[in-house]
């Protein structure tokens, strides 16, 4: 551009330089797939479609323009840089966002494996759709790829929900993480409550713009009470849906052990045969539960069924246990707990927590584990609520914005998913005895 805008180039000469110039770049690019970090995933994918069509384009360009004599314009040199700089920026945006993370290190034996599926419940009709079908549950199960060294109906299953407008790979460290020691686990979406996902057509699904409107504004400690009240009917329309999820995840998982039913399944191509197997690995009478935010709210709610051994909330509101809103405030679910149960919590939430308890606000967390057999409770200084996913290793950028503490990324991560593997080691497979910290 510097040695082109300084003399007027005839606009055949620009475009076969135009030309030369997009063949490097594409060759450049060719050149760097050879290292790591880069590659073809949709970190750079749109990179690589950009120098693919920039190329073309230019060679029609230079065979339509042989022949032509004409000046190339500076103005028109300037204006193709800063449309290049604009198309190249714009490709790059989600290498420049997303970090190429490839997981943490794994303690276990195996190696983890992943299938997907979708779950029809036709008991139910979609709340957020306005044709009437059947809510759909996806699920994504991580297990075992040496399943043919494991005993049939040998390993838990671990089942796991995502926060507000979060994905299934929300914590996908810790699902990799227990299934490379031996444990099945479920992340199950909650379509239009996760920022995206599928239904059984293919058709993309994206979160619901008023659900997460709601769930950014609600909540304020200081509502008036009539704003409490509201807030208190939403989010029992939210945990209500949640639990549903969960309980027909749970009770179709169960059923397709069982009696290898899968009726009521939707599979991609080739994934049928692995679900087949992973199933013939689960001991339904070892089952945990666990969840990130709204999601260990609705985890915490479920594990109230007899059929569950453990559960884990992780910095979530229990707001399942919220039954009633009267005289200006929660009644809480004041059954015993009996279902072991881990809370992990952020430090601003762990503090708010004994402030409430000194002035007398009733805090649905703070009701169960009084009333709770056996319960744990411990916090991480210096973490904000994102830090209790992956998403901090994933998108640095996009974490902060939605809420995360100075803590080291994969100091909280890896101390997280020890404690989680503890729990269920200990509760799902009876190894050793459980302890946490006051925090970590």
């Amino acid at each position: 551009m510097i040695a082109e805008i300084t003399r007027l180039s005839k606009k055949r000469e620009w475009n076969k330089k135009r030309l030369l110039a997009d063949l490097i770049e594409l060759i450049a690019f060719a050149v760097m797939l050879l290292f790591p970090d880069i590659d073809l995933t949709f970190r750079f994918i749109g990179l690589f479609f950009v120098l693919l069509l920039r190329l073309a384009f230019a060679g029609i360009r230079y065979l339509a323009s042989r022949k032509n004599e004409k000046k190339k314009s500076k103005a028109g040199k300037i204006v193709s840089l800063i449309l290049s700089a604009m198309m190249f920026v714009f490709a790059l945006m989600p290498a420049f966002i997303i970090k190429n993370y490839k997981g943490r290190p794994l303690t276990g034996q195996y190696t983890p494996m992943t299938c997907a599926a979708i779950m029809t419940d036709t008991s139910r009709t979609e709340q957020f759709g306005q044709d009437g079908s059947a809510r759909e549950v996806p699920v994504h199960l991580f297990y075992p790829a040496e399943s043919e060294s494991i005993t049939d109906h040998s390993l838990p299953l671990v089942i796991f929900s995502h926060g507000a407008f979060g994905w299934y790979q929300s914590n996908i460290s810790a699902y990799q993480e227990l299934a490379s020691n031996g444990y099945v686990v479920a992340s199950i979406e909650h379509p239009y409550h996760s920022l995206f996902t599928h239904d059984t057509s293919g058709k993309l699904i994206m979160v619901d713009g008023q659900f997460m409107q709601n769930a950014l504004t609600l909540g304020s400690s200081d509502a008036e009470e009539t704003e409490r009240e509201e807030v208190f009917k939403t989010e029992c329309e939210w945990i209500e849906l949640r639990i549903a999820d969960m309980n027909f995840a749970l009770d179709t998982l169960k059923s397709a052990v069982s009696a290898n039913d899968f009726s009521d399944w939707t599979f991609t191509e080739g994934d049928t045969e692995q679900f087949e197997t992973v199933v013939r690995l689960i001991n339904t009478d070892k089952i945990g539960l666990m969840g990130h935010s709204l999601g260990g709210a609705t985890a915490v709610t479920v594990g109230r069924r007899d059929d569950i051994s453990a559960v884990i909330d992780i910095d979530g509101t229990m707001v399942g246990e919220q039954i009633d809103f009267a005289d200006g405030k929660y009644v809480i679910n004041e059954e015993a707990y009996t279902t072991p149960l881990l809370e992990i919590e952020n430090e601003k939430a762990h503090f708010d927590a004994i402030e409430a308890e000194k002035i007398g606000y009733i805090y649905a967390n703070n009701v169960v584990q009084k009333n709770a057999v056996n319960a744990y409770q411990t916090y991480f200084a210096g973490a904000g609520h994102m830090n209790f996913t992956d998403l901090p290793l994933i998108s640095p950028f996009l974490a902060e914005k939605l809420g995360t503490g100075e803590i080291e990324p994969e100091q909280c991560t890896d101390t997280l998913n020890k404690l989680i593997l503890d729990f269920y080691n200990c509760y799902l497979k009876g190894q050793g005895e459980f302890s946490v910290q006051e925090h970590y």
